[in-house]
């Protein structure tokens, strides 16, 4: 029997009577600490959120402890950048006391249950087709959407045309592009017969 837990943002396997070092936790030495599980492992596993809210997994405060040193230097070459500096992570050590989890109710509970039902009418089902008409599916409203600001670019296509054609119906013909003529390279001079 094993259960994962979660403390101070790291996940750790634990089972009854194990020693470890977690992250400092708010307790005094020798309180008792509850651990939030998130996998509880005997004949069966646990995942589900209503199952591990059946399972405890408690701990003792033994210590307060610090970690070891850690040197973090910091350095940039040809520029003369040189820091040092150093870490030690504020550590609790804990002794897992207890891993329990609550058993489903015994089987002879459940008869006097079965009984009083079979005792009671039962109600008659309306049909899945009703059923469906008297409740009908929420629908989720859509959301207000928001107002363009005005365009600056050239109108479109579909509305061209249309004053294109406005005008023709007038009997005025819309100007026509002229064909861009490459200019001639400098340092190059043509000829009078284009050669």
């Amino acid at each position: 029997m094993y259960a994962i837990v979660k403390t101070g943002g790291k996940q750790y396997r634990v089972q009854t009577g194990q020693r470890l070092l977690v992250e400092r936790l708010a307790a005094e030495a020798g309180a008792e600490v509850a651990l939030e599980p998130i996998l509880y492992r005997d004949s069966e596993t646990v995942l589900d959120r209503a199952g591990l809210e059946k399972v405890t997994v408690t701990a003792k405060v033994i210590e307060h402890v610090r970690g070891e040193k850690l040197r973090v230097f910091k350095f940039k070459p040809k520029r003369g950048y040189k820091r040092r500096t150093g870490h030690r992570q504020a550590l609790t050590r804990i002794e897992v006391s207890e891993i329990s989890a609550q058993k489903k109710a015994a089987t002879t509970a459940k008869a006097p249950a079965s009984e009083s039902a079979k005792a009671a009418p039962a109600k008659p089902k309306a049909p899945a087709s009703e059923s469906a008409k008297a409740a009908p599916a929420k629908r989720k409203a859509p959301s207000p959407a928001k107002p363009k600001a005005p365009s600056r670019a050239k109108p479109k296509a579909a509305e061209r045309g249309k004053a294109k054609a406005a005008g023709e119906a007038e009997g005025k013909q819309a100007p026509k592009a002229k064909p861009k003529q490459k200019a001639p390279a400098p340092g190059k001079e043509e000829d009078s017969d284009g050669t």
